[in-house]
């Protein structure tokens, strides 16, 4: 399997994402709704409002804002206490427009929880705690110590004490729910990120190594001639230098190191063209080539293909880079986790082709078997493999794989082929993990015109 990318620290430090032009829009839109409610109040439902302290409460978001536009550059991107800092003056400045405009009678008291919901997507766990901390003892200290709403009659606008502390309840458990949700969908939404990031490149270099095959094959049959031709005029060379010692062991040095280009670019590619035939290949041979680079790893792989009524004629599969790459983290992943042997069979009807591989291992934890698939779960075992330890678990490679088969039609089952309860006694073979792979046949089993299309050459 492939280990994450981006380790811990990479994953947990995501502040830098946040550009300072972003926060200086959300507090200009701030600004501007403030202005609008204390002035709509004043106006309109005639409340006797401290307003030189309501506006200069104001401007001190509106200074704050003028001074990071022309002190900082407009792409800033904002480190994890730059960010903290400026949501922790966010959250300050609408605590004191509260504490002048009656505290959590003002029904605009639960706008404290948006600085908190930005926190928790953009900094770290650590920080939002802070933050949060500190929103909560702010609006808990409103609910005591506010200037009361008056209208301008001097009635005073009193809130029921029951009603009161609902709005301080809603409140804190609006800053906890939300911050939670919105921690919880933007670490999903990185990690994803991250693991789409990790199937395009792995994806990219199975196809740079799928096109590097092609070229070294078109290579060893381009040059076949100009080799073949050097290789005759050396011999006929050597043939007739009989009486010139010293020229004759240079034209045979010539024929010979001819022979030695030729073994090697027939060692580098095989046969000549971009050859569409070499584009498909039989199912067994697909999957063979897939669990290759796995079979001399100290496991035994068993390889069976089963068709309808015993059908021997395998049908023709895309050798596509996608599923060469996705079948062979699958087979990886088993021989990782097998006692000693693994199988991989591969089925076919009239509509349908299934790849199957299976261990003789532990099986999936029972915990686990519903989230297989998903970036970053955890390992397989509940303590690190020490057949594995170069990886911190197996659910990026599984994601790989499971993203790369899904592109090319095909739909993944995971199971256990036993109990993983049972002791190992109890075990028979085909006891362990089970991953099938299933394709609707007309997705990656060509058209026999297809199949059987002129060649390209790939090199003019």
């Amino acid at each position: 399997m492939s280990p994450p990318l981006l380790g811990p620290s990479a994953r947990d430090t995501p502040s830098d994402w946040i550009r300072l032009r972003t926060l200086i829009l959300l507090r200009w839109l701030a600004v501007a709704g403030q202005l609008v409610a204390i002035t709509a109040a004043h106006r309109f439902y005639g409340l006797d409002l401290p307003l030189g302290l309501a506006y200069l409460a104001v401007a001190a978001a509106v200074v704050a804002n003028l001074i990071a536009v022309f002190a900082f550059p407009p792409n800033k991107r904002l480190s994890e206490v730059e960010a903290l800092l400026t949501l922790l003056i966010d959250v300050a400045q609408l605590a004191l427009l509260l504490y002048l405009t009656g505290g959590l009678s003002n029904p605009f008291a639960l706008l404290i929880v948006a600085p908190v919901t930005i926190s928790a997507t953009i900094l770290t766990l650590r920080s939002t705690v802070l933050l949060g901390a500190i929103a909560v003892a702010l609006v808990s200290l409103l609910a005591f110590f506010r200037l009361p709403l008056r209208f301008s009659d001097g009635e005073v606008l009193a809130v029921p004490p029951l009603i009161a502390f609902g709005n301080w309840l809603a409140i804190v458990i609006g800053i906890g729910f939300l911050g939670i949700y919105s921690r919880r969908v933007s670490v999903e939404m990185r990690s994803m990120a991250e693991a789409l990031l990790a199937t395009q490149m792995a994806l990219a270099r199975e196809q740079k190594l799928t096109d590097l095959g092609g070229v070294v094959a078109a290579a060893a049959h381009e040059l076949g001639t100009p080799l073949a031709t050097i290789k005759l005029v050396s011999t006929e060379m050597a043939s007739e230098l009989g009486d010139r010692p010293a020229l004759r062991e240079d034209a045979e040095l010539i024929r010979g190191q001819a022979d030695r280009c030729r073994d090697i670019l027939r060692s580098m590619g095989r046969a000549g063209k971009d050859d569409s035939h070499l584009r498909h290949a039989p199912l067994g041979a697909v999957v063979r080539e897939a669990a290759e680079p796995h079979a001399g790893r100290g496991k035994t792989l068993h390889f069976d293909t089963l068709g309808p009524g015993g059908e021997a004629r395998q049908p023709l599969v895309r050798r596509a880079p996608e599923i060469i790459h996705g079948l062979r983290n699958l087979v990886q992943n088993a021989v990782d986790f097998a006692r000693s042997e693994v199988w991989v069979d591969a089925e076919w009807s009239a509509t349908e082709i299934v790849v199957r591989i299976v261990d003789d291992g532990e099986g999936f934890p029972p915990q686990v078997i519903g989230r297989l698939g998903d970036p970053f779960t955890r390992s397989r075992r509940a303590a690190p493999d020490a057949r594995r330890p170069e990886y911190e678990g197996m659910g990026l490679g599984l994601f790989i794989a499971k993203t790369l088969l899904e592109r090319t039609g095909a739909r993944l089952r995971f199971r256990n082929g036993a109990d993983p309860f049972l002791t190992e006694a109890e075990r028979e073979d085909r006891s362990g993990a089970v991953v099938e792979v299933v394709w609707p046949r007309a997705r990656i089993s060509p058209d026999p015109a297809e199949a059987l299309a002129a060649n390209r050459p790939i090199l003019a």
